[in-house]
């Protein structure tokens, strides 16, 4: 049986988690959109620690809200004026982005129920150590993510160089 703390815990980061990736998406001012998607990446982090995967709560820290939001501000400086806001955009067809997010959320909430019933009849998983992980993340048999990894670095690196040569010409 779980606490009532770790229930209030969890319905405190679920809400942060809620409002902060809303105020990421909705802000113009891309700086504010950055540190909101800083504190998502935080609140992630947390549920990790709750969930007991320490390992994976500290990578959710050192590569994503640690890395990839420097990576984020670092492109946004080079690249746009922080200080200025965007304007707001308009469209007639905002009426089909709305139907679209409703279909998304109807095939979310579908998917999470669907999965959600297949995964209660399942026996309890044995327990996974580091070493397996590592193998799995930097291995090069099949069903192994070293390749996709290094893609991604490459595309990271593409990304970087891209951010400068674009702010050099400005």
């Amino acid at each position: 049986m779980e606490s009532v703390g770790s229930i209030i815990l969890y319905l405190i980061v679920a809400c942060a988690i809620i409002i902060f990736s809303v105020l990421a998406v909705t802000t113009r001012k891309i700086l504010r959109a950055a540190t909101y998607l800083l504190f998502t990446l935080f609140a992630a982090a947390i549920v990790y620690f709750m969930l007991d995967y320490e390992f994976l709560g500290a990578v959710q820290i050192a590569v994503y809200a640690g890395g990839i939001v420097v990576l984020f501000v670092f492109a946004i400086l080079l690249t746009s004026h922080p200080g200025h806001s965007s304007e707001r955009l308009t469209s007639k067809r905002r009426w089909l982005g709305l139907v679209g997010a409703l279909a998304m959320l109807g095939v979310t909430g579908y998917t999470l129920v669907s999965r959600c019933a297949l995964y209660a009849a399942k026996p309890e998983m044995e327990e996974v150590d580091m070493q397996q992980i590592g193998q799995a993340m930097m291995g090069t048999d099949a069903g192994q993510y070293l390749l996709p990894f290094e893609a991604i670095s490459v595309l990271l690196l593409a990304c970087i160089i891209g951010g400068v040569v674009v702010a050099r010409k400005r």
